[in-house]
């Protein structure tokens, strides 16, 4: 593998073009590239030895490490004391199903494409998988004849036999809402991975047995929708709780408590503004958020707050507010006059991002953050803040 540790961080482009005619060109360009993905990725897996990568599609599909991590945390506190067994029927690459494993003592791994069926066996005992067994099989015909398992695992394919995106959970691959009784007699527990474009409130309504829903975010941009499946669950009579996770940040309601929430709205800005995280705006707790941090909302549908205390734990940015205008020329005109450079933000304006900075003549970048919003009296306002950097402990 010397020869390796010497191509792998040369650039793919030229690397190829010195490798021409090479017999074993394209497997080392596909282990090279295939490097320089994960250690970004999934740092943890490229710094093992002798891994053998994938082609590029399964590369751009698999888990990131902090989501795969995040996985891994919740399945250690669904079981606090470890457990038995546990399948994933859609394994993949298998990033995700190596970081759950590790919380049973025996762990399957099914995946359809015989070529990720072959990388499986020899990577996960690279991985200290030595506990996994790989079958090559269809997770549903698999799941129809396995003995029932703690944990099941499933991450439905969201393109449809076109090619295209699906936004309902039952267009997914498997249709996980036929399949419900099945799931739920093979397993204690049965955790869906869904795409982030899924809505919430349809998915929670197709299936009647939700516990916990995960809403999983890293640098600002939703990764996993997780759905946590238990047979002894009824949505109608308990609410499942939404965990709202982006990067540092937790927070944790109910669709009942928003629903209940009454926040105070407010056309005056005080000290602070607040942004709530990726994971909050996806899980959709708009007004139990105001509540629970005592902010005020800007306007129902801005989903912007503010306040006169720091809140130092809110899930999401925090600014100081340094001025503000309205959009009326002349004082738009005075407000733009010393600063050619800002990031731009739009919440709730009649106006995209690209057509308000060709108006204000604003170049994108700098330290300011300028927010365009409309407030509780349904006017427009002009926000320019700093960013509170969140404190670090030592």
């Amino acid at each position: 593998m010397n020869a390796f540790h010497e191509l792998r961080k040369e650039n793919i482009s030229r690397l190829a073009l010195r490798l021409a005619g090479h017999p074993e060109a394209a497997f080392l360009l596909r282990q090279v590239e295939g490097w320089q993905r994960l250690s970004v990725k999934v740092p943890s897996w490229a710094a093992v030895e002798d891994l053998h990568y994938p082609h590029r599609l399964a590369l751009e599909q698999c888990s990131g490490e902090a989501a795969a991590r995040y996985k891994a945390q919740l399945v250690g506190r669904l079981f606090p004391d470890g457990a038995e067994t546990m399948a994933d029927l859609t394994g993949g690459l298998g990033v995700d199903f190596s970081f759950v494993a590790r919380h049973f003592r025996h762990a399957a791994y099914v995946e359809r494409q015989e070529e990720l069926c072959t990388l499986a066996l020899h990577n996960f005992p690279l991985l200290g998988l030595h506990h996994a067994t790989v079958h090559h099989a269809d997770g549903i015909t698999y799941l129809q004849q396995m003995a029932p398992v703690d944990l099941l695992f499933l991450d439905p394919a969201r393109r449809d036999a076109a090619g295209r995106k699906t936004v309902l959970l039952e267009d997914c691959e498997p249709n996980v809402v036929a399949l419900l009784p099945l799931l739920l007699a093979k397993s204690q527990v049965c955790i869906l991975k869904l795409s982030t474009m899924l809505d919430l409130h349809q998915a929670l309504t197709a299936l009647s047995c939700v516990a916990e829903v995960h809403v999983f975010a890293e640098r600002g941009e939703c990764k996993d929708l997780l759905l946590v499946l238990r047979k002894d669950c009824n949505n109608l009579q308990t609410p499942p709780v939404i965990y709202c996770a982006d990067d540092a940040h937790r927070f944790a309601f109910t669709a009942e408590q928003e629903v209940l929430a009454a926040p105070t709205y407010t056309s005056t800005l005080d000290t602070y503004l607040y942004e709530p995280s990726a994971a909050v705006l996806k899980a959709g707790a708009f007004k139990r958020l105001a509540e629970h941090y005592n902010l005020k909302k800007l306007h129902p549908n801005s989903h912007l707050y503010t306040a006169s205390a720091l809140h130092a734990d809110f899930p999401g940015r925090t600014f100081i507010i340094e001025r503000t205008c309205g959009f009326g020329k002349r004082e738009l005109k005075a407000f733009c006059a010393d600063t050619a450079q800002a990031n731009l933000t739009v919440r709730n304006f009649p106006a995209t991002v690209a057509d308000l900075r060709k108006r204000l003549k604003l170049r994108e970048g700098g330290s300011e953050y300028w927010f365009a919003t409309t407030l509780a009296d349904e006017s427009h306002c002009l926000i320019a803040c700093r960013k509170v950097e969140p404190q670090r402990h030592e």
